[in-house]
């Protein structure tokens, strides 16, 4: 250490605690300098951002504000020319189609319509669809405002797509189109109805020939195509038409009505449903407004009315106009409830000024409309909360002009008679041929729905708190006839009903079952009509009726039977230039038990009524009236009426003759 000499080259000695001090100082500032720099520059950004955005979205929104404008004042769909795009009426020109692409399949297991790219119907289920498909849109729109499908392999089926062709105004354009097999009941007038449309193949159309046809109804044919079935085992080719259809103007479509109430709902309605004739005149529009003359002293005025409604809108209308213009009818009453979210009967219900419920639909088949009954009572009874009855009607019926008066002056029969259990409206057994008398009432058993008072005591108290649920598979009258419900209780009905069954379709019904069981059946057309004396429907009194009518009736052996052509002609000759008429006639026929009803069945059968269940008795005995006389039919002995059958008549036994024709002929 002693010979150490200082460098003077060497740098100055810094400590290392100070050098690091200085160098993190120094980076600090640096960093502080940067991110105040990078802070502003987001700041600055995120403005700009802003200011970008707001500007786009003022931009949107007058832009959207201006096509709404133009959208509301005009709902059409034709081009213009270009020359005239600077006109802000003519936007929704420049952006609609002035015609549609419309694409038809007619197959054996298919059936497909598509327009500009999008399919409007398609129906591939197996075993569904068969028939005649039809598709309604609108000239102007290209909406579409109907589709149907008229199962033209079946009776009747004809008729009514010809009725809903002619209902369907000039000027819409028609799709047709067949799945499977659509001739064999399609008769003249129809195929005539289909050639007056333009078809050129409607005459020549057989079985299992497909086809296919897009036309405008009063105008031209836009395209139709026609494929033969080359054998009875196969169906014709597959066809695949493709057409383009113009649109017209918006305003060519539209009538000039008076700017009143009616007419919105009118406008609302027929710038998207079709098929109601008249009701979307031009010309002569059917009224919407309906002035029923009032029922005097009328107990059902303030009553509740449940239509229960599917998605069958054409025959929705029908009953609602049947309704609204029923004498004593007050539509601030009436109620639709609709079984599912089905547009078309909604807007049938809106059409009318009527309230319309949806609800979702719970079950399937028949215990879907169980469960839609017991929602549409039970919402009915809640939303009338001090209403005791409620009348209840389906959508496939018309009522009659005094159907109000009838259940006024019976109602109250439901207060002093604890032994009735329903009023109706219709008789099970009132047909053309087995009634003729306006004036008069009945008890049965069974319970016949088909319009029908229900009290809210009954209702809530027992029907409410076991209807059967979702999965149970029950018809709902079916439930409601059942001794342990009935609890031996009687329903009030008129000899001839004060309503009709017109519908041919529905879950439990075609045109076949309509066409044999419901359309003779006999329908009051006198406005009205007072009862006298409707005291005597109740219990006691009706008993001693019926005693006092079975002493003094004439008893018919067991050789005069109903299968027999002249069933009391003898005693309905013209004997000194009258007719005789109101006679009283027993007929004993066998019923050993309550479930013995094999010889009403045939009785049935040959008088060509209702013969598919026992229906329609008292006790286990019939009412009818035939050529103006009354029948008493008695089951005996099962009947507490079989006491007056005399020692030498035998009851009919329609089974044993039948099982005797059987044993000779093999």
């Amino acid at each position: 250490m002693d010979f150490w000499q200082p460098n003077p080259n060497a740098e100055p000695f810094i400590p290392k605690r100070e050098l690091n001090k200085n160098i993190k100082s120094q980076f600090r500032a640096k960093l502080f300098k940067n991110r105040f720099i990078n802070r502003i520059f987001q700041a600055v950004l995120v403005i700009i951002l802003m200011i970008t955005i707001t500007l786009n979205m003022v931009f949107i929104f007058d832009t959207s504000q201006r096509l709404h404008g133009e959208l509301s004042n005009r709902v059409g769909s034709s081009y213009v020319n270009q020359g005239d795009s600077d006109h802000p009426e003519n936007l929704l020109d420049e952006i609609t189609p002035s015609s549609l692409s419309i694409e038809v399949l007619s197959s054996q297991s298919r059936v497909t319509v598509t327009i500009d790219g999008a399919t409007i119907l398609e129906d591939g289920e197996k075993g569904e669809g068969r028939g005649i498909h039809v598709v309604v849109l609108n000239q102007a729109t290209g909406s579409v405002m109907s589709q149907r499908l008229f199962d033209t392999y079946s009776l009747q089926e004809d008729e009514a797509m010809s009725l809903f062709l002619n209902m369907i105004s000039d000027g819409r354009i028609i799709i047709f189109a067949i799945k499977d097999e659509g001739t064999f009941q399609l008769k003249g007038a129809a195929r005539s109805l289909l050639t007056r449309l333009g078809s050129r193949h409607a005459q020549g159309l057989s079985w299992r020939d497909m086809w296919a046809m897009v036309t405008e109804k009063g105008g031209k044919v836009y395209g139709e195509s026609y494929s033969k079935s080359v054998t009875f085992s196969s169906w014709g080719a597959s066809v695949i038409l493709r057409v383009q259809v113009p649109l017209v103007p918006i305003e060519r479509s539209n009538c000039q009505w008076p700017d009143t109430e009616e007419t919105q709902r009118r406008l609302q309605f027929c710038n998207r449903i079709e098929g109601y004739g008249s009701v979307c005149s031009c010309d002569e529009p059917a009224s919407l407004t309906f002035s029923p003359e009032p029922v005097e002293n009328n107990k059902v005025y303030e009553v509740p009315v449940i239509v229960i409604a599917s998605n069958r809108p054409h025959y929705l209308y029908r009953s609602l106009r049947s309704l609204l213009s029923a004498r004593g009818a007050n539509k601030d009453m009436i109620t639709v409830f609709i079984d599912g979210y089905f547009e078309e009967p909604l807007e049938v219900t809106k059409l009318l000024g009527l309230r319309g419920i949806q609800h979702t639909p719970i079950g399937y088949k028949n215990s879907r409309i169980s469960q839609h009954y017991k929602a549409s009572f039970s919402a009915v009874f809640n939303m009338f909360s001090n209403a005791h009855y409620a009348i209840v009607v389906e959508e496939d019926l018309d009522v009659s002009e005094d159907f109000f008066s009838f259940f006024s002056q019976t109602i109250e029969l439901l207060e002093k008679d604890p032994s009735i259990y329903c009023i109706s409206a219709w008789n099970d057994l009132g047909y053309e041929e087995t009634s003729s008398d306006v004036y008069e009432l009945m008890r049965v058993e069974t319970m016949p729905g088909l319009g029908w008072v229900l009290s809210r005591k009954l209702y809530k108290n027992e029907l409410e708190p076991k209807w059967p649920t979702p999965e149970k598979m029950w018809d709902w009258d079916m439930w409601m006839r059942m001794s342990e419900i009935r609890k031996d209780r009687e329903c009030i009905v008129p000899e001839i009903s004060r309503t009709f069954h017109f519908g041919s379709f529905g879950i439990n019904m075609n045109s076949y079952f309509q066409d044999k069981y419901f359309k003779s059946h006999s329908f009051n057309t006198q406005p009205r009509v007072i009862f006298h004396n409707v005291e005597r429907v109740m219990k006691d009194n009706y008993e001693e009726l019926i005693h006092n009518m079975i002493k003094n009736a004439t008893v018919l052996n067991e050789s005069q039977s109903p299968c027999n052509e002249n069933f009391l002609s003898n005693y309905s000759e013209e004997r000194n230039s009258k007719v005789v008429v109101n006679m009283i006639f027993i007929l004993f026929i066998k019923m050993a038990d309550s479930k013995d009803f094999d010889t009403w069945l045939q009785t049935a059968k040959c008088l060509k009524i209702w013969d598919l269940d026992a229906r329609g008795y008292h006790k286990a005995m019939w009412r009818l009236r035939i050529k103006n006389n009354e029948l008493l039919v008695i089951g005996y002995p099962f009947s507490p009426y079989s006491i007056y059958k005399p020692e030498n008549i035998k009851p009919l036994n329609l089974h044993l003759q039948n099982s005797r024709e059987v044993t000779e002929n093999t």
